[in-house]
């Protein structure tokens, strides 16, 4: 028998407000949503590099060229104002993932030094605080070569899977899958998008009814990002 279908709901944590440098995101979390075993919190990476203290002014174009340059270990494409390049964590993104929007006028946001370690120091609190196994996933904004348009992905992540290997495991026809292995983070990620939305103000959001297989240790930069050695297009 095949693999049942499964029910998954997104749930938005409202009420959070403006986040500030120092504030405690789980504390926040658990003031306005009630979390339970197994869920899965996304938490946006503004959020994250607000709270972390991750702002930096920008003044103008020039300003903001040098920031990319300082975020970036190596350039790999440059269009007018846009650059392509891949951060000291090895994503692979936008102008290094410096962000101008959803911050005050001439301030920008970076990303967290160790999204993984943000990942893990929220879930850490929450079980600490809120007495909850729970996932946790950084998500944030990318496009993606060939195709347009942007969807959201993790960054980092701590107690759910990043990606989950089904090798060897049959499909519905019985057939042995080879080369199958899931993102279930950058899906869970997307999909948490859906219920949050780019300018609604909800900085995370509870998804409940994950496959609790998925529940490990784990790291995006250890699984997600692939190795420049095996990257057939830098």
């Amino acid at each position: 028998m095949g693999e049942r279908s499964r029910v998954i709901s997104l749930v938005p944590v409202e009420g959070i407000g403006e986040i500030s440098p120092g504030d405690d995101i789980a504390e926040l979390v658990l003031a306005h949503a009630q979390l339970a075993d197994y869920d899965v919190l996304v938490v946006t990476q503004k959020a994250v590099s607000k709270a972390e203290g991750r702002l930096v002014a920008a003044a103008g174009p020039e300003d903001r060229r040098r920031i990319v340059l300082s975020e970036s270990a190596r350039v790999l494409r440059e269009r007018g104002d846009l650059l392509i390049s891949e951060t000291h964590h090895g994503f692979v993104c936008a102008n290094a993932g410096v962000d101008l929007s959803n911050v005050s006028e001439g301030w920008a946001s970076l990303l967290p030094l160790d999204p993984d370690r943000s990942a893990r120091h929220i879930r850490d609190a929450l079980r600490a605080r809120g007495g909850v196994e729970v996932g946790v996933i950084v998500s944030d904004t990318f496009g993606r070569p060939w195709r347009n348009g942007l969807t959201d992905v993790a960054i980092g992540c701590a107690g759910i899977a990043g990606v989950v290997d089904l090798r060897g495991s049959p499909d519905a026809g019985g057939r042995t899958l080879s080369a199958t292995e899931v993102c279930v983070a950058d899906e869970l990620a997307a999909a948490a998008e859906l219920a949050k939305g780019k300018a609604s103000g909800v900085p995370a959001v509870v998804v409940r009814g994950v496959d609790r297989s998925w529940f490990r240790e784990a790291s995006v930069k250890a699984e997600v990002v692939r190795p420049y050695a095996l990257d057939l297009f830098r």
